[in-house]
């Protein structure tokens, strides 16, 4: 190599150099600005009318020898100046790169067809020159260059194509910037990885601020589809059985259609189902048609277009401890490159992460509930040890005033006063049982009417009033007990329907001596004849299930209220029903 071929070679490694340039005083610049600036400085070098920088390929373990490879071009493009960066599909070491490239020399012919697999960019080439590229003795890439330019002093050389001296100046120029390249692609890696930590870190914060889990998991779906560079973000949980996944949270670059938000697949035979199962990360290929084929065989159901554009997949579970809450999905589209195992190992890391921060916020939510409950607690035995205490009191005073007192009209008063007391203790007592039994717990026939009456407020557009009395939870069955629940459930949506209704109140009494359950139901509007007349068929309902335990059913005026409706049935004892329930 003589004096102008050093010079040349000295002036390549500067304008790489120079690529640290722009990006913010970090010493490493990113790796595609140096791949892009070795590829421009290697043509400007030999002359080259167009060169490629063209990775090796990445090929996951499934993929059977297909996979994608990075190529960044320059010369070429509307404006040649700027480099151009692409993804071509690869298989079975064919395409434009190699398993195990050599150094190539090649002037005169040399096409795409010719045996010398090129860039899908590039035109037709006199004259091609390849060098591997080797970072720490593992392959890299290769530098490709083609179409010598003509004219100029270059050593005496033939300007019909490339020479030995061109060569030798690439292969300095790539010896030289090995280094480089190495340190720029483990910055690529650890940004990546930063990344993936960082989201991670919000969706932390996120839930121990306390905000809704729901929206934690959107920003989880979301935050995974960006960073792994994704089409689809998803969270699948396990129903009730856990036989099945539903994907009730997805995330997409647009609005999701309506037909992707709430799938089911089953946890046998699907990608989904093995990583909840094994608690493994499964990777796969063509997930849209494997998905869109097992679902059409499984339930008939035919994929929406969003789940059959997809391609390359990373399922990962959810696990806390040893037990799965879930699994994330991230998939990319057709012709974008697939994931490798570097990238299941980050959504992997990313889920564990996202996995145990659900933990902490569920772990929060229940302090909180925790000490609502305690509070709660609290006032309730306030309220039974001291106002119950004391209203019962100025009862039993009201009651023997009323006794010494010889006058009608002011003992009927008193004893008006004493029953309004009484009721009001009542209604304590329901408040106490209220606040001593969240709704979301499960309980007996208090608590399920109390959660009944709760959520129903919505379609009232008020929360009934709820009494209760006598011993309940001991003397009504199972099987009454949901027949209860369907008398209130069907009075107060019948309530819910008159517009003029504005308050209800629900009354469950057993007589002291537990043999009648009577329910009464009463709202502020006016039915309409044919419940009266009993032609309404949820009415005409009732009486049945009155009938069904001996009992009678009637709705009615209520006097200065509106509409009432009575249930009265007879409590059944030690017979079949209180076992296995009623025909």
């Amino acid at each position: 190599m003589n004096e102008t071929s050093v010079r040349r070679l000295l002036d390549g490694v500067l304008d790489v150099l120079d690529a640290r340039a722009g990006h913010g005083g970090s010493p490493v610049p990113e790796p595609a600005a140096v791949l892009a600036r070795i590829a421009a400085a290697a043509t400007r070098l030999t002359r080259a009318s167009h060169g490629a920088f063209v990775l090796v390929p990445s090929t996951a373990a499934d993929q059977g020898g297909e996979g994608y490879t990075d190529v960044v071009t320059v010369g070429l493009g509307a404006n040649p100046a700027e480099p151009v960066w692409s993804r071509e599909r690869t298989t079975a070491g064919k395409g434009p790169s190699e398993a195990k490239p050599e150094r190539l020399l090649v002037s005169g012919s040399a096409t795409n067809g010719a045996g010398h697999p090129l860039p899908g960019g590039f035109p037709a080439t006199t004259s091609v020159l390849r060098m591997p590229v080797y970072v720490e003795d593992t392959l890299f890439g290769q530098l490709l260059l083609a179409d010598k330019l003509s004219g100029g002093d270059h050593d005496g050389a033939d300007e019909r194509g490339f020479t030995e001296h061109d060569e030798d100046a690439v292969a300095g120029l790539v010896t030289a910037m090995a280094p480089l390249i190495g340190m720029a692609s483990a910055y690529g890696k650890v940004e990546l990885r930063l990344r993936w930590l960082t989201a991670a870190q919000e969706i932390t914060g996120v839930l121990l601020r306390g905000d809704d889990p729901a929206a934690a998991l959107r920003l989880i779906a979301e935050r995974a589809r960006i960073v792994s560079g994704s089409a689809v973000g998803a969270i699948a949980r396990p129903d009730e059985r856990a036989d099945q996944l539903v994907f009730d949270v997805v995330a997409t670059e647009g609005p999701v259609p309506a037909d992707a938000s709430g799938l089911s697949v089953s946890v046998r035979g699907t990608a989904t189902g093995q990583a909840f199962t094994t608690g493994e990360p499964v990777l796969v290929r063509d997930y849209g048609t494997l998905a869109a084929t097992y679902q059409s065989g499984w339930s008939g159901a035919t994929m929406p277009d969003l789940v059959t554009a997809l391609d390359s997949a990373i399922a990962v579970p959810l696990t806390v401890g040893d037990l799965p809450v879930g699994v994330l999905l991230v998939a990319r589209g057709h012709g974008t490159v697939p994931f490798d195992a570097d990238d299941v190992q980050l959504v992997r890391m990313f889920a564990s992460q996202a996995a145990l921060a659900l933990e902490f916020g569920r772990a929060e939510q229940d302090r909180h509930k925790l000490a609502v409950f305690e509070n709660r607690e609290r006032i309730a035995h306030d309220l039974h040890d001291l106002v119950i205490q004391r209203l019962f009191a100025v009862g039993l005073g009201l009651e023997g005033l009323g006794k010494l007192t010889t006058d009608a009209k002011a003992g009927a008063l008193v004893s008006g006063f004493v029953h309004d007391l009484d009721r009001t203790i009542k209604d304590i007592r329901n408040s106490i049982f209220s606040l001593q039994h969240p709704v979301e717990a499960p309980g007996g026939v208090r608590a399920d009417l109390l959660r009944l009456c709760l959520g129903l407020r919505g379609t009232l557009g008020f929360e009934p009033r709820l009494s209760f009395d006598g011993p309940l939870d001991t003397a009504i069955p199972a099987a009454m007990r949901a027949d209860l629940l369907a008398v209130v459930d069907k009075a107060l949506t019948h309530a819910a329907r008159r517009a003029e209704a504005t308050a209800a109140t629900v009354e469950v009494v057993v007589d002291r001596a537990g043999r009648t359950l009577t329910t009464t139901v009463a709202d502020n509007g006016a039915a309409h004849p044919g419940e009266r007349a009993g032609q309404d068929g949820e009415i005409a309902e009732l009486e049945v299930l009155a009938a069904d335990w001996d009992g009678t059913f009637s709705i009615g005026g209520v006097p200065g209220a509106g509409t009432g409706l009575t249930w009265t049935v007879r409590l059944p004892r030690h017979d079949a029903r209180t076992q296995g329930g009623h025909a």
